[in-house]
């Protein structure tokens, strides 16, 4: 089906869903999470034949992102009922009070209507959106990327034999046929009809969104995630959490790609940080970290020299840029010429330091000796999420279900006219 139409048909959805209450909303998530399950055999063929075609294409940690797994499945399917398990925004009451001449006004919350995602390689994204939307009374437009596409339209297959289960409309959830750049052009320019375009990918893809889209686009993902080493630190926590946030799942965008050390502890720090994440690596038949590093650094312990841009790279795999700085003010300094606003921790056993850092890191998740990866929808209880937001207007940090409504003022009287 052409682009065109599916827009269309996404628009004449609209009214269908926006009115739907919270059981009907509910018992059609439930559906579309058994029709997942249900059809994983089916789900994890196609997905087969999108690993095959794209071995030897992207990298190995790209390939762990669109590999799926009858675990990864369920999962999919389980996050699905972990947004029915929460509070409805829609109809919410935000405010209420009663202003000139006693007009009764209220806040309420209600649906955005059409909402487009343009992803890549993460076929999970297909169910999580689908469900948001859905549950947010909003109609879905998905856009896999070329990597994903028998995955993501196998798995709207599925959620669309949900939908029909409970006798809703299929086109409550949409996927484009065709993944040029042409048919995401299409979703960026639908202004009228598109309400929200979320891109979900690379630096790329959400820079092309964000430059050229007429309809309102929500800058999310891009994660050069930092964290700082202080003086005071717990050097055993530190460790622990570095290994935990570069190196548990590289390819995401809560991963850590740069470690500021502060300068008093730096040689006696960074020849721990190289033995755990170098050489135990290889010792233990792991990918090992390499390690960028600055001069300063470099003169501590071996790794490859660091160029500036390094510290500005959202690398999405083993690396790491490590830099020694004087002081947590050095450290805020660093982050506020490079952060990308996703995610920054700082390891410290000094609470003057954690305050400082808190208040002057100005990004979506600020953390206080604890790992960057716990930015993300389920870990903040929102079930799952839409993306995470890098900016600072409507919504920011993970999106759930609340960033997907706007809301509309409702004004009741009597027959009040203003003088």
């Amino acid at each position: 089906m052409k682009t065109a139409d599916i827009i269309r048909n996404a628009v004449g959805a609209k009214p269908c869903l926006a009115h739907l209450s919270s059981e009907q909303k509910n018992n059609a998530l439930l559906a579309m999470a058994e029709a997942i399950e249900a059809n994983c055999a089916l789900i994890l063929a196609e997905n087969a034949l999108d690993m095959e075609h794209a071995a030897g294409k992207i990298s190995d940690v790209k390939l762990d992102r669109l590999l799926l797994t009858e675990s990864r499945i369920r999962s999919m399917a389980d996050g699905i009922r972990d947004v029915i398990a929460l509070p409805d925004p829609v109809g919410k009451i935000l405010t209420e009070r009663t202003i000139t001449d006693g007009l009764e006004l209220k806040k309420i919350a209600v649906p955005l209507g059409v909402i487009a995602i343009i992803y890549e390689s993460r076929p999970n994204v297909t169910s999580d959106a689908a469900a948001l939307c859905l549950k947010s009374g909003n109609v879905c437009i998905l856009r896999s990327g070329k990597e994903a596409y028998r995955s993501s339209h196998a798995i709207v297959k599925a959620m669309r034999e949900g939908l029909q289960k409970v006798g809703l409309p299929e086109e409550l959830i949409n996927i484009l046929d065709d993944t040029s750049h042409e048919s995401a052009m299409e979703l960026m320019k639908a202004k009228g009809s598109v309400d929200l375009l979320i891109p979900r990918g690379g630096a790329g893809l959400i820079r092309n969104c964000v430059e050229n889209a007429s309809v309102p686009c929500i800058e999310t993902g891009t994660g050069i995630c930092t964290v700082y080493v202080d003086c005071s630190a717990d050097q055993e926590m530190a460790l622990t959490i570095i290994e935990n946030a570069k190196t548990q799942r590289p390819s995401v965008c809560n991963a850590e790609e740069i470690c500021l050390v502060a300068r008093n502890i730096a040689k006696e720090f960074l020849p721990k940080l190289k033995k755990l994440l170098v050489d135990d690596r290889k010792a233990d038949g792991k990918v090992p970290v390499e390690l960028r590093l600055t001069e300063e650094a470099a003169a501590i312990i071996d790794g490859t020299p660091a160029s500036p841009a390094d510290f500005d790279t959202e690398f999405l795999d083993y690396i790491l840029a490590v830099k020694v700085v004087a002081d947590v003010k050095e450290a805020v300094d660093h982050i506020a010429l490079h952060s990308t606003h996703h995610s920054e921790a700082i390891i410290t056993r000094d609470e003057a330091s954690a305050d400082y850092f808190a208040a002057n890191v100005d990004s979506a998740a600020v953390y206080i000796n604890a790992s960057t990866r716990f930015t993300d929808g389920g870990m903040f209880g929102l079930g799952c999420e839409m993306g995470i937001s890098t900016q600072k207007i409507h919504a920011r940090g993970p999106m759930g279900l609340e960033e997907l409504t706007t809301y509309r003022y409702v004004v009741r009287g009597n027959g009040q006219v203003r003088k």
